[in-house]
């Protein structure tokens, strides 16, 4: 089978210094990526700026911008079997880039910010979707409650969430604990474990799904 997935943070620029982001280190995605590759399949891994090794054989695009890596999803959507959206993409950048560094001493700024485009609900709406659509849901609270409403609201054929409010879990870690949620099924728990060892099982039940 054919994987595309997604990982690490978006970086949406205010200035030639500063810029939004988050803690998502792309240790997830990169585990799925190489999960897949050492159970045979192909990978396109479309990851923002992380301080991790490509995995080998994967076909690695690096984008930075939430835009840019909406556009990369899109164009490598070709003889895909399986999409897992594991980025953590930023739900809002500045509306507008000052070309030049904001001084300290012109006062605090305001910064207006405008949603990115949703890549997850994107792949959804396709009116020919044959593609199995995974997309991840990081939550504090509610974890049920909002990965079911992801589930239904994007269009995913499966959610997997896990809650990065718990210690040593989750964002920055080696180890995670998720929630698989598949519509008309009660979620599936993978308990605490590596990374890599939660990919494997992960890309098991993908594959199964398909």
């Amino acid at each position: 089978m054919k994987f595309l997935i997604t990982a690490g943070p978006t970086r949406e620029p205010i200035d030639p210094v500063r810029y939004i982001s988050n803690r998502s280190s792309g240790k997830m995605g990169y585990a799925i990526a190489q999960a897949a590759l050492d159970a045979g399949h192909e990978v396109v891994l479309i990851s923002g700026p992380v301080a991790l090794p490509a995995p080998a054989r994967a076909q690695l695009v690096r984008v930075t911008t939430a835009d840019e890596m909406y556009d990369a999803v899109h164009a490598n959507l070709g003889g895909i079997d399986i999409a897992v959206l594991c980025a953590a993409v930023a739900d809002f950048k500045p509306a507008v880039f000052v070309a030049r560094k904001i001084k300290k001493s012109a006062g605090i700024p305001m910064i207006e910010l405008v949603p990115t485009r949703d890549i997850l609900a994107s792949l959804g709406a396709l009116p020919e979707k044959k593609f199995l659509l995974a997309g991840f849901a990081a939550e504090t609270d509610d974890l049920e409650k909002n990965a079911r409403e992801k589930l239904e609201k994007k269009r995913c054929d499966v959610v997997v969430a896990n809650d990065v409010s718990a210690p040593g879990l989750g964002f920055e870690s080696d180890e995670n604990e998720l929630t698989i949620f598949l519509p008309d099924q009660p979620g599936r728990v993978l308990p605490r474990g590596s990374k890599s060892d939660i990919a494997k099982v992960l890309v098991k039940i993908l594959c199964a799904a398909q």
